[in-house]
Formats: C-alpha cells, structure tokens, sequence
C-alpha cells in the first residue's frame, strides 16, 4: 500500500489548512487510518485516526480543532485543522494499518504503512 498525503503549506495562526491522504495499490482490506506529525526537534506523536468502521480518536491538543473524515473504508482520508497555533507547525504524515487495536491507535506500531509527510507551517 502507498500513501501519499497533500494540502499543506504555510497558513497564519488562526486560519485553516485541510490535508489528504489518498492510498493506492492492495486496498482490498478495511484499514485503519491516522495523521502523526514531528515538530522541530521533537518525536513523533499522534494527531487523529479514523477506524475502518469510522470510529474516530483524537490527541487532546487538537480536539476540537481538528476533524479526520473519511467517505468509507476505502476513500482518502482527510483531516481538516482549523483555528491553527503556531504550535501546530510540523510535518504531518499520514499512516494505514490493516490490524490496529484499540491500544495501539494512538501508536507509531498500530500502524504499517507510512507517506512520505507533508509541511505545515503556521506562523504568528
């Protein structure tokens, strides 16, 4: 499966940035999708995630502002971020996995496959 994820840029604080990830090749399976993002010189962390059956989790520092969405199991998958903080900017990456459990949703290893990550900058 390859993902590749798009819509970010540079955007002020305050404003709105949606970003998608669309997946191609053996698609035949019902994954579960997520957004991750790396600050400047901080690890990865969870953002949001969407189950195959469209349950939806969020990192409390984005609850609210964030929205994960999908159309059905298989369609991309995107993330609306609005009302953006300058803490915000990092680079998103989107992920799939075929066999998240719940406690793993949150988890680098509840996921197998990766984009390549996509900018978002927000300034002040």
């Amino acid at each position: 499966v390859q993902l590749q994820a798009s819509g970010g840029g540079l955007v002020q604080a305050g404003g709105s940035l949606r970003l998608s990830c669309a997946a191609s090749g053996p698609t035949g399976s019902r994954y579960n999708m997520a957004w991750f993002r790396q600050g400047p010189g901080s690890e990865r962390e969870f953002v949001a995630a969407i189950r195959w059956n469209g349950y939806t989790y969020y990192a409390d520092n984005v609850k609210g502002r964030f929205t994960i969405s999908r159309d059905n199991a298989k369609s991309p998958v995107h993330l609306q971020m609005n009302s953006l903080k300058p803490e915000d900017t990092a680079v998103y990456y989107c992920a799939a996995g075929s066999n998240t459990i719940t406690s793993t949703v949150r988890q680098n290893v509840g996921y197998n496959y990766w984009g390549q990550g996509t900018q978002v900058t927000v300034s002040s």
